[in-house]
């Protein structure tokens, strides 16, 4: 059997089968089981923020689970005591953390304290068109992707769905019936689509209008990814409830959640809970995660890497790019005349990986380690994998 009948005979059909199997990281260059090497540039979709194999977190993997590997939500570990005062630190306003498996277990988290601030009256929502938020029930009701919610209707609800970037829809939408908002500062599953200057703040002035919530989904964009820690911080808005994953365990399964202000004391005990939320291993690799970027100055790289990389796409004049969109190190190069899948599938063919994101896009999400010689390898290979993605 090939690997491809192996793995159809093996799981569920909720994947496309993969065309390789990985095997082996290091940095930003990743092997499969055939020994053919690939520059990374999809970083297990924004996880791998340090590349594949990185010593530190390593090292700080091997050391934990040598003393415990898990502790449940039963008792206190350190790990998680050091990461969540981090993560304080880092957001430089008053705030509490919940930590969770992933992104779609943290938007769980984050619908219920929505519910909880609404107290049974409020049960509004909103979100927008083409936003992703994770396939459980309730991220799954907030993504604005009717392909992906509509096998699973009735989900929970009251959500309305307004075009992303619209203040105007945004605001229309907005009722004393809302008990929160939820944004992408970039939508990624979408297209990498970056909010519009402003919108941020004026989604931030409507909810406290309204008395509602906002709720920012980073799990994408947050922790170095666009070259700052978060990207709505960043915009000069703070939200009531941030959700993070992907990047913050760089590699090992772990979410977060956020909550600033008076959400933070929505929940009370037996609100909500996770067993492998905290777990020790998956704490000590974030931990390892945050000092690596801290100590190595990789906020300021991923922005000199991401103009670096945006501007040496456009500056190749292909007929087959209309441009680039996206923040930092998550970036969609924008094509016309080819698909986004025959591009991936060329690209994959020269030894890069990337991500046909959309039908007219390939993302760019590469470790945030990555160096100026491996994105213009990348780069000056572009016409020829664009041609061959023609031909």
């Amino acid at each position: 059997m090939t690997l491809q009948q192996e793995w159809e005979s093996a799981f569920l059909n909720n994947y496309s089968t993969p065309s390789i199997e990985l095997v082996r990281g290091v940095g930003s260059r990743v092997w499969d089981s055939e020994g053919n090497g690939y520059l990374d540039l999809v970083a297990g979709i924004a996880v791998s923020s340090l590349g594949h194999g990185h010593p530190a977190v390593v090292d700080a993997v091997s050391s934990q689970v040598g003393q415990i590997a898990h502790t449940s939500n039963l008792y206190a570990n350190q790990p998680a005591l050091a990461l969540a005062k981090k993560l304080q630190a880092l957001t430089g306003h008053p705030c509490k953390i919940f930590f969770c498996n992933d992104g779609a277990t943290a938007n769980e988290a984050a619908f219920k304290l929505a519910r909880k601030h609404g107290q049974g009256t409020r049960l509004g929502l909103v979100s927008t068109d083409g936003a992703f938020h994770g396939r459980t029930a309730a991220a799954l009701a907030l993504t604005g992707q009717p392909g992906k919610r509509s096998p699973f209707e009735p989900l929970p609800g009251d959500v309305v769905f307004v075009p992303y970037g619209d203040v105007e829809a945004l605001k229309g939408a907005i009722t004393s019936a809302t008990s929160a908002v939820i944004l992408e500062p970039i939508q990624g599953e979408a297209g990498v689509h970056p909010a519009p200057a402003g919108y941020l703040a004026a989604a931030r002035q409507a909810c406290d209008d309204a008395g509602a919530l906002l709720i920012m989904d980073e799990v994408q964009t947050g922790m170095g990814r666009t070259g700052n820690w978060f990207a709505s911080l960043a915009a000069g808005v703070v939200p009531d409830v941030m959700t993070l994953a992907k990047g913050l365990g760089g590699g090992l399964p772990i979410g977060a959640v956020i909550a600033f202000g008076a959400a933070a004391d929505l929940f009370i005990p037996g609100d909500h809970g996770s067993t492998f939320g905290g777990n020790p291993v998956s704490c000590a690799a974030a931990l390892a995660v945050i000092d690596t970027i801290e100590s190595q100055g990789l906020l300021d790289h991923v922005s000199l890497m991401g103009a670096h990389l945006s501007e040496s796409i456009v500056a190749l004049r292909h007929e087959n790019i209309v441009g680039v969109r996206g923040v930092g190190l998550l970036q969609a190069v924008v094509l016309q005349g080819v698909t986004g899948s025959a591009v991936e599938a060329a690209a994959r063919a020269k030894g890069f990986l990337v991500n046909a994101v959309a039908p007219d896009a390939i993302r760019l999400a590469p470790p945030l380690v990555i160096t100026q010689v491996e994105l213009d390898e990348f780069v000056q290979a572009l016409p020829q994998i664009l041609k061959e993605a023609t031909s």
